[in-house]
């Protein structure tokens, strides 16, 4: 039978995947403001190349760290690949 007790995502792993969360959250942030406070007044703030383009390339560079923390496979260690 295997060796169940290992977890499947290592501690490298996981901070790989909270390093991923925060970039998102980074990018989420860049996407927040551009808005006014009288509705009347049209802001063009709000469709500048930060909130278009940046932001959700960094959401999307994010995403693309924890899929790749979750996918990635453990190296062996030294002393399991003797044995």
């Amino acid at each position: 039978m295997a060796d169940n007790t290992k977890m499947a995502i290592t501690r490298k792993g996981l901070k790989w995947i909270l390093m991923g969360f925060l970039v998102m959250l980074a990018g989420f942030i860049l996407m927040m403001g551009g808005g006014v406070k009288d509705p009347q007044v049209f802001n063009w703030a709000m469709f500048n190349f930060q909130r278009l383009v940046a932001a959700p390339l960094v959401i999307l560079c994010g995403v693309v760290i924890v899929i790749i923390a979750i996918i990635r496979r453990p190296a062996e260690s030294e002393d399991n690949v003797k044995k």
